[in-house]
């Protein structure tokens, strides 16, 4: 039952982080005023959540003793591929969530933020959301024991 739960989480982790994502990078193709920063940071509030829960779900499916084990996941090349695509989105996600976090600070301060990189943020914005769409594809290739060695 617990393997079943996580295994829900963890695709429920994608389906709510998917769409935010791709509506906070709605929000960064155009201008920044109040209401579109309040959109995006909302967004970008529930991509972290998304992200937290995948993570932690997906550790659990892998090394918690719950699905096929961890020998399977790491003797399987698309698990690495799966990690490597995740570990590059983590590491694409690192500016966005440093700015936004100033941006909510300059705001909290009564200064208004400096947007001019938000058209950079938007395109970096889809490749995350690329790469996301491309590990799902790895995931399932994965779970029906393609890759495996």
């Amino acid at each position: 039952m617990i393997s079943a739960i996580v295994a829900a989480v963890h695709v429920l982790a994608l389906a709510i982080g998917l769409p935010s994502v791709f509506l906070r990078g709605r929000a960064l193709a155009g201008p920044l005023d109040a209401e579109r920063l309040r959109r995006l940071f909302a967004a970008d509030n529930v991509w972290g959540i998304a992200a937290a829960l995948w993570i932690v779900t997906g550790l659990l499916r892998a090394f918690g003793g719950l699905e096929k084990g961890a020998p399977f996941y790491l003797s399987s090349r698309l698990f690495w591929t799966k990690l490597g695509l995740f570990g590059l989105v983590f590491a694409l996600e690192i500016w966005p969530m440093v700015t936004f976090i100033r941006w909510r600070r300059q705001l909290r301060n009564g200064h208004a933020p400096d947007t001019s990189r938000a058209a950079v943020l938007h395109r970096l914005n889809h490749l995350e959301l690329v790469l996301v769409v491309v590990i799902v594809f790895v995931a399932s290739l994965m779970a029906r024991g393609f890759g495996q060695r």
